[in-house]
């Protein structure tokens, strides 16, 4: 699909991640300081809400569907609406709209805007869904011939998080106490991490409630859109607590998102086939077509008072399970799924070292440091360093992107406890 051109200049640039094929939904703070819906094109914002209040445009008979400033009551309307609305959009801001001139009354522009989170988390699931992630860190902590386990390949390996600690890209993140233990210790501490990480994922936010176990074409269809995702992880916490349920306090300081959720429709045209698989799936996880999307993603670190240096780059066509495939296992026990849910696709690593998504792989545990521009070399993030994450589908003179996901990281508390303890 080539580039669809726009009134809006700047979304006719090769350069931007919002041209008009992308129209993806955030939320910002407008005037008086209320969230407002907003949909990014170039470098400006349509109020969507603002649009809404005067009567320009209406969804499904219904009034106020923008009004709180985030896309959750958008998404229940489900699909034939969210088609629809992307139909109004292009057409209002395609180059030949009539009504262009009216229009610049709801425009907002980008630069200077405080992001808010796009839209109200229920509930938080994170996968483990990288062959290449997987295998390495398998590889690190059980030797190579042990590195998958056992289930790896039949199954989507998950766990629950914590919705309340989602943030939207741009929210520092404190580094977390926890009870950590050395090998060479007895007994557990409770201290600062000292190897705190990153995770570079892409966060599927489901847009339909579920009742009863849905198949993966149903599960597809469920899903409202995408964004980037930071599953910010404490490797010695984890170290320690993982035994025998997984990942609990060591996951749960923060995970960060990109602003924008980017619509599935706009991912389309890059839609690829999963890799060859080692295992035939059961039938309830074959794939009806093609469930990944070919995204290139890279990593920038910025120490305090330094220069960024790109850690990492990869592409989202590496995970051995897609959004779908991870939905559709979800729902097997009848759990429902809720408008809102968000689901981590878990590490997303290439197979070469450049093109790990987490330090603890970058650097071997710690073992190899990598290099940062001007010297100073990482084995895990230190205080007041910047991680951002970055994505786009790359079309014929345009780019589907997701803006940057973006967290410093804050030293720990002197006393978590305030003197309490």
């Amino acid at each position: 699909m080539p580039l669809q051109r726009s009134w809006v200049e700047s979304a006719n640039s090769a350069d931007t991640d919002f041209p008009l094929n992308n129209l993806p939904y955030g939320s910002f703070r407008a005037e008086g300081g209320e969230a407002h819906c907003g949909v990014a094109i170039g470098d400006m914002i349509l109020d969507v809400t603002a649009l809404e209040a005067d009567g320009l445009i209406q969804m499904d008979d219904m009034d106020e569907v923008f009004f709180f400033g985030v896309w959750n009551e958008f998404m229940a309307l489900g699909p034939a609406a969210w088609a629809a609305f992307r139909e109004t959009l292009t057409e209002m801001l395609a180059e030949a709209a009539p009504d262009a001139e009216a229009l610049t009354a709801y425009m907002v522009p980008q630069a200077g805007t405080g992001m808010l989170m796009p839209f109200a988390v229920a509930e938080y699931t994170d996968f483990y869904a990288s062959k290449h992630h997987a295998t390495n860190v398998g590889t690190m902590f059980r030797g190579p011939e042990n590195a998958l386990p056992p289930n790896w390949l039949s199954v989507p390996i998950g766990y629950n998080g914590r919705a309340s600690s989602v943030v939207v890209s741009g929210t520092p993140v404190r580094r977390p106490w926890g009870q950590v233990k050395a090998p060479d210790e007895a007994l557990p501490r409770f201290a600062p991490s000292a190897r705190f990480d990153f995770e570079l994922e892409l966060g599927a936010v489901v847009g339909l409630d579920s009742e009863g176990p849905v198949t993966v074409a149903e599960a597809d269809a469920m899903i409202f859109g995408y964004v980037l995702l930071n599953d910010w992880s404490a490797r010695d916490i984890q170290a320690w607590e993982y035994q025998p349920l997984g990942p609990f306090q060591a996951k749960a300081t923060a995970t960060s998102i990109s602003p924008w959720i980017v619509p599935k429709a706009a991912l389309e045209p890059f839609r690829v086939a999963t890799p060859e698989r080692d295992r035939p799936l059961l039938d309830y996880l074959q794939e009806p077509g093609p469930m990944l999307y070919d995204i290139d993603l890279e990593v920038g670190l910025l120490p305090e008072g330094g220069g960024e240096t790109v850690i990492t780059r990869t592409n989202y066509r590496e995970m051995y399970y897609s959004s779908a495939q991870q939905l559709a296992h979800h729902t097997t026990s009848g759990c429902p799924m809720s408008v809102g849910d968000l689901l981590g696709s878990g590490t997303i690593s290439g197979p070469a070292r450049d093109s790990r998504g987490a330090l603890l792989e970058l650097a071997w545990g710690g073992k190899e440091p990598i290099t940062l521009e001007g010297g100073a070399t990482r084995s895990f993030l230190e205080d007041g360093d910047t991680v951002t994450l970055r994505g786009a589908a790359m079309g014929d003179g345009y780019r589907i992107g997701f803006g940057a996901c973006t967290g410093q990281l804050l030293p720990a508390l002197d006393d978590p406890y305030g003197g309490r303890g």
